[in-house]
């Protein structure tokens, strides 16, 4: 467990600025170097940030927080499958000045802000890319900011799994690292404003036990403000659907060509979307040119990509489909995220729900996890094809760039780059009359 501790004296720790509420913050740096080991497969080809909720990648929603916060300018730092964002966003209109700088050989959170020093002027935001929240949040954090640091903080249920922040007078006094026990259950948001000096502490940072530079050792004394939005920091596959679940709670519903269909429920279309002689139940988003039809049925809370074919006598139920992916024939997707163009075979089944009822487990990075989920499918990743009449049961991975071959059922995590075939022992006798 590491743990940072400070000696704070707030009289002269900080020169504390004059307070002007009416003045916004206009920069940004924006971290989104990381892979997101957790989140595989869907990370084997995207960085975590890239991941799609909602139709769009999670950095996509940050930068339109960042935006109705008042921001102006965004630096963004990269290095992962960095071309996967820059060819992305330099194809988009956010309303804000973009930069790309991509982070050097030093790992952690302080040298990937070192990075961006040289584009920011004055007071900025400073925030993790793959952070689900409020743009309410970062307007408080930007007229409640005083002092070098403030950092944003909200209080959980288990604050084991976050870093946590230890408060004196309003600010931080100590940090802990998902401890065990903590001593507080206000986790670290990931979502600072800074002024430009701050820099010059985090080239003073030694690196920490796991050989990173991070910056949560320089919010000793920072202000602390707490939020109560909506955020999360995912951190397990799983908790994407909670994330989508919110973001297409704040859309607005948006018609499309729906044709000799009933819609129970609020659907969300892209131009170009169709809805075919289907029956939609929930709250439903249809990606720019995606067919749904004939006889599908859409439910929960669900979000398909561009460019999707969900055809005859298909189920999806509360499940993220990524950009075209094809599953037109007698499919059942429940509860499942399914990766970029993915096609499932005739009558492919995706199970959800196990005989017992208990809660479902998954294998994320060889350690046997409790999802706490009764209902939990499979996590695709790209470009993986099911023969017919295949199943994949709950809690299941399958990597990238996989076949699933007809008749087989998925009983394991299936690593990428993998063709799983069922070998038959078949007899042939001649018939006797």
């Amino acid at each position: 467990m590491h743990i940072n501790t400070y000696n704070v004296n707030w009289a002269t720790a900080f020169n504390i600025r004059e307070q002007n509420n009416t003045m916004a913050i206009k920069q940004a740096v924006v971290l989104a170097a990381g892979e997101g080991k957790r989140l595989r497969p869907l990370t084997y080809t995207r960085p975590k940030c890239m991941i799609q909720l909602a139709g769009k990648p999670i950095l996509a929603h940050v930068l339109e927080n960042l935006k109705a916060a008042g921001a102006r300018e965004a630096t963004i730092v990269v290095k992962y499958k960095k071309e996967t964002i820059m060819d992305y966003f330099s194809k988009k209109d956010f309303g804000l000045k973009l930069n790309f700088v991509e982070q050097g050989e030093k790992y952690g959170t302080a040298a990937a802000f070192l990075c961006a020093e040289g584009f920011v002027t004055d007071t900025f935001f400073a925030v993790a890319g793959d952070i689900i929240t409020e743009a309410s949040a970062l307007k408080r954090l930007a007229s409640e900011h005083e002092g070098e640091v403030s950092a944003c903080l909200k209080a959980v249920e288990d604050a084991s799994e976050y870093g946590t922040a230890v408060l004196k007078a309003g600010r931080i006094s100590s940090f802990e690292e998902k401890a065990k026990k903590p001593k507080s259950s206000l986790a670290n948001c990931s979502l600072y404003a800074f002024e430009p000096s701050v820099f010059a502490k985090m080239r003073q940072v030694a690196p920490s036990k796991r050989g990173e530079y991070e910056v949560v050792d320089v919010l000793g004394g920072a202000n602390a403000i707490e939020i109560s939005e909506y955020w999360l920091d995912m951190g397990m596959p799983w908790q994407l659907f909670d994330a989508n679940e919110f973001l297409l709670s704040k859309m607005q519903e948006k018609s499309g060509k729906v044709e000799n269909s009933t819609v129970k429920g609020r659907l969300i279309m892209e131009e170009g979307a169709v809805i075919h002689d289907s029956y939609i139940e929930g709250t439903v988003y249809v990606g720019a040119n995606s067919y749904v039809g004939p006889h599908a049925y859409i439910r929960g809370t669900t979000a398909i990509g561009e460019n999707c074919g969900i055809g005859d006598s298909t189920t999806l139920k509360n499940s993220i489909i990524f950009d075209s992916v094809n599953a037109k024939h007698l499919t059942y997707i429940g509860d499942s995220i399914v990766g970029s163009g993915c096609n499932f075979g005739a009558a492919t089944q995706v199970a959800n729900f196990r005989f017992d009822a208990l809660s479902i487990k998954a294998v994320v990075n060889d350690v046997v996890i409790d999802t706490k989920r009764k209902k939990l499918g499979a996590i695709i990743g790209d470009g993986v094809k099911t023969g017919v009449l295949s199943s994949i049961m709950p809690g299941k991975m399958v990597g990238d760039n996989c076949w699933v071959g007809a008749g087989v059922v998925v009983e394991q995590n299936v690593e990428r780059n993998t063709h799983v075939m069922l070998r038959q022992d078949l007899q042939f006798k001649k018939r006797t009359e």
